[in-house]
Formats: structure tokens, sequence, C-alpha cells
């Protein structure tokens, strides 16, 4: 009974945490009324590895690492869109990166265009984008060692992710969520994904349960 509720207490504690990290543009409704489509593009990583490497290998693993996350997230959608569970639907990945190669944006010059920009060229609603800073390669998978101390004081933090998500019309910031990677956060970077959406699920702006919840609190 106890460790039930330590765990509960833990859940709990985590999920405010989570909450405290999100941001949601106070005119969401307003900017997001006609979405209908959104693209996931490859995430912004900066690598800061203990091993020595050439800059041309350190940019290549940085590039891995920001597909790796692009995937991540287009398997949660996924998985969440077949229980309906959002109010949009997500450009296929591998459609958005063709055309983004078709229109020579790569990996290097991707941060030189707008979200306004990006969103016509991909035919989309919206954006989602973000920033990793780490000092692992989230792919390959965190260090599975560590203490009880360790895991319940979250040291051994691994860098930072941030999610964003951008109206393709105006270019504006909708919403943001930030988290720290540690030890707590997942093994991998599918892992990571998947338990962040999760503490986020009840406050990510196109979850339907959340948008009957927003409808009711206008009325």
């Amino acid at each position: 009974m106890k460790k039930r509720l330590l765990y509960l207490f833990l859940m709990a504690s985590i999920t405010v945490s989570a909450q405290k990290n999100i941001y949601e543009s106070k005119n969401f409704d307003d900017l997001s009324e006609n979405h209908k489509v959104l693209a996931i593009i490859p995430f912004l990583t900066n690598l800061d590895l203990k091993d020595e490497i050439s800059r041309n290998e350190l940019k290549r693993l940085e590039e891995k690492e920001g597909y790796a996350v692009q995937n991540a997230l287009e398997t949660y959608f996924s998985k969440r869109k077949r229980k309906k569970k959002f109010s949009v639907e997500f450009q296929n990945t591998k459609n958005t990166n063709a055309i983004l190669t078709q229109k020579n944006i790569t990996y290097e010059n991707i941060d030189v265009y707008t979200i306004k920009q990006l969103s016509e060229i991909l035919q989309v609603d919206g954006i989602i984008s973000g920033n990793m800073d780490i000092n692992i390669l989230l792919s390959k998978g965190v260090p599975t060692e560590f203490s009880f101390l360790d895991y319940f004081l979250g040291d051994s933090n691994y860098g930072r992710i941030g999610i964003k998500i951008s109206d393709g019309v105006s270019g504006k910031l909708l919403w943001k969520y930030e988290k720290k990677i540690n030890k707590k956060t997942g093994k991998n970077t599918n892992d990571l994904i998947d338990r962040m959406m999760k503490l986020a699920t009840r406050k990510f702006p196109y979850d339907r349960e959340k948008k009957k919840d927003r409808n009711k609190t206008k009325t």
C-alpha cells in the first residue's frame, strides 16, 4: 500500500512539473481555428560529446539525432491518432523530408527559413519543430546503471529538449513544451518522446478532450 501511494505521489509530482514547463498562446483558438494538417520537421540538435570526433562527424551525428526525434514524434502521434485523440492530421514525415529536399532545404540550412515559408512550401497549416541540447547519443540509449538516489533526485542530466508548434499563416508560437533529459525520462528517443508527450497529454492543444474542456469553460 505504501509503495503504491509513493508511486502515485511521484507520478503526480512529475505531471505537475511537466505542466509547469508548458506554454500555450492565449490566442491559440483563434490562430488554430482552421488548422487541419501539421508537419513535423527535423529537430535542431546541439551535441556536446566527451569523445573527440571530427567536426564533420559531429554534424552527422547531430543530424541523425534530429531526425530520430522527428520520427519518434510521428510514431507517437500515429498511435494516438488511431484512437482518434487529435483534431488535426500530421503530414507523413517521408513526404515532408522529400518536399524539403526537392526545394534544396537541408538539415544545415532549414533554420534560415521562416515558419511561414516552410508552411507554404510544405502546404500545411502549422509546423512542429524544436531544439535539443544533449551530451549523449539519445538514439543509442541512455546509460542504464544508476542508484535509487540518482533516480529520485534526477541526477545525471543529459540535456534538454524543447518542442514547439507554430502557426503557418502568422508564424507565431502557439505551444511549447520543454523538458530536461535524464535517467528518468526514457531509455532512448522513442521512449523519451512517448513518456514526455503522455505527461503533456491533457495540455496538448489539439487533444480532443482538452478542446472539449476549453469549450465548456467558454460557455
